[in-house]
């Protein structure tokens, strides 16, 4: 057997616009990797700026402080071969560029050929497509490199193996979605099945607003076989040996059930959006309803229990029952919690605006005042004390406008945005499921939903089935079907009209809430874009 090549793959939660300081977190990397007798390591996309800098790029003095950051990375650099994401500008366009820096200097750039445009990348907006193959030798073997895209269509890689590559490094960052992994698998094994190409995927990790990066780096032979996988969520440096054409590690990851990649997903996305903010910490509104029961969880796990804090804000609609299962939750979590009653404020409007609706019937109006006065009771809270509200609407509420502008809609941070209604169920069921036993009443989870802003009301009052509106929600939203096709599923006409009558009216209240954890192939953000004022109709 040869001397093994020994790649690090530096698998980095690198921050937007820090630039000093992901340059800081690549050189510990680098230093650790050089410690494990690395040969070359390996960063994500973009590591040095961070990923996506979106019109940060538009900025000559942010590509210049990049360019800065990356020559004074690279004179620190002894000893071992090291690949940097970084945006590079030169001759009148910008490139999404990785250079290869050896013994103090950079011997070698690459860039991206493939610019992705679709689902929440714009990279045309920014960058010119790079041509040229980048192919260097170390230990006898010749690597090339790729970034991220180029490996999920073909021909970028065709050209490194055309220019004589034997290896094929990339740098990646692949943002969540659900079972994202496995589909990563199945686009590498293309590129391989099409140039005999070993891969080594380095894959960024972490949360950057919307976006969740899962890591999960990985390296595959040249059949194709898994021969290593990373940690998911976790920041890590890996070491792999390379040698006769072959990784030398070996093991397949244990399966994982989409609920823990979801939930783990929306840990690392709260905790990185308030830890990257500098946020102290969390407020959150509970209800006693099932939404706001697996936010205080997911929040509590991302940040611990000292830096959350629990309002419960009952009106004489609330019931008996939703103040008991919400001091269970927080007995069992160990939150600081405060009931606010909110009948004085309800009154206080009500006499305030006895004249201006004098001769009208009550209707929703009464309703959302309840959820305003919520509204405003936390964003107080959040303005004295500092920490971020996080809000409870999950994506069947977001599709079918069932939430109050100004009222439960208020807030910094939408954590559950992407979730359907049905699968908040399932996440709850396998949070309790972990060890240490359930932290979510059963009582929260077997009641019917209930906004409870007026007696006896239930959410079926107002919405279709669950189980029956999520389902025409992802055909529409996400499979772009329209409401025949839908209705050739089998779904109930009606049910379908309504559904997506209430979808397109209330694009203008989606405009105006937080930004939340995408976890699905197409959410309510980047890759949702639709028009406010639009008389189109599909039948």
């Amino acid at each position: 057997m040869k001397t093994p090549l020994t790649v690090a793959v530096a698998q980095l939660n690198c921050v937007v616009g820090d630039i000093s300081g992901n340059a800081r977190r690549i050189l510990d990397a680098v230093a650790r990797a050089k410690a494990a007798g690395a040969d070359v390591v390996l960063t994500p996309e973009l590591a040095l700026c961070g990923y996506p800098p979106e019109d940060l790029l538009l900025r000559p003095a942010f590509l210049d402080a990049c360019a800065i950051e990356l020559d004074a990375l690279a004179a620190q650099v002894q000893g071992i071969t090291v690949l940097v994401g970084y945006p590079s500008a030169r001759g009148g366009g910008r490139y999404n560029a990785a250079a290869v820096i050896q013994d103090g200097r950079i011997v070698a750039h690459y860039f991206k050929h493939r610019l992705p445009n679709y689902e929440v990348f714009d990279e045309e907006r920014y960058f010119e497509p790079g041509t040229e193959a980048c192919v260097f030798e170390l230990k006898g073997v010749k690597v090339g490199v790729n970034i991220c895209a180029d490996v999920w269509e073909s021909g970028a890689a065709d050209v490194a193996r055309n220019a004589g590559a034997e290896l094929l490094l990339v740098l990646n960052a692949s943002p969540f979605h659900m079972n994202k992994q496995q589909l990563r698998y199945e686009v590498l094994r293309e590129r391989i099945a099409d140039t005999g190409l070993p891969v080594a995927y380095c894959n960024l990790v972490g949360g950057q607003d919307e976006l969740v990066f899962d890591g999960g780096s990985f390296a595959l032979d040249k059949d194709g076989t898994l021969a290593w996988q990373g940690g998911m969520f976790v920041e890590e440096l890996s070491i792999l040996h390379f040698a006769d054409g072959l990784w030398q590690e070996r093991g397949m990851p244990a399966a994982r059930p989409v609920e823990a990649d979801v939930y783990e997903a929306l840990v690392l996305g709260v905790r990185d959006y308030l830890g990257k903010n500098g946020f102290p910490g969390a407020l959150i509104g509970l209800s006693g309803g099932v939404d706001s029961a697996l936010t205080l969880a997911i929040a509590v796990d991302a940040l611990g229990a000292d830096r959350v804090r629990a309002v419960m804000m009952p009106s004489p609609y609330t019931a008996q029952m939703s103040l008991d299962d919400s001091r269970e939750m927080v007995r069992r979590i160990g939150v600081r919690y405060d009931e606010i009653a909110i009948e004085p404020a309800m009154s206080t409007f009500a006499a305030m605006l006895a004249p201006q609706f004098a001769g009208l019937a009550e209707d929703t109006t009464e309703e959302n005042l309840q959820s305003r006065i919520r509204g405003m009771i936390l964003m107080a809270l959040s303005n004295k004390t500092g920490s971020i509200v996080l809000t409870t609407g999950n994506k069947s509420e977001m599709a079918t406008g069932y939430a109050t502008l100004y009222g439960d809609m208020a807030g910094g941070f939408a954590v559950i945005k992407d979730i359907y209604k049905t699968f908040v169920y399932r996440l709850c069921a396998w949070r309790n499921a972990q060890p240490g036993g359930p932290v979510i009443p059963d009582n929260i989870l077997t009641r019917p939903p209930s906004a409870e802003l007026k007696p006896d009301q239930c959410d079926q009052d107002s919405l279709p089935p669950y189980e029956v509106l999520d389902a025409i929600i992802a055909a529409y939203m996400e499979e772009d079907l329209s409401p025949r096709e839908i209705i050739a599923r089998g779904y109930p006409e009606a049910e379908v009209h309504r559904a997506v009558a209430m979808l397109r009216r209330n694009e203008y209240k989606r405009r105006q809430s937080p930004p939340g954890v995408r976890v699905t192939q197409r959410g309510f953000g980047k890759d949702w874009r639709y028009p406010i004022t639009s008389r189109y109709r599909d039948a």
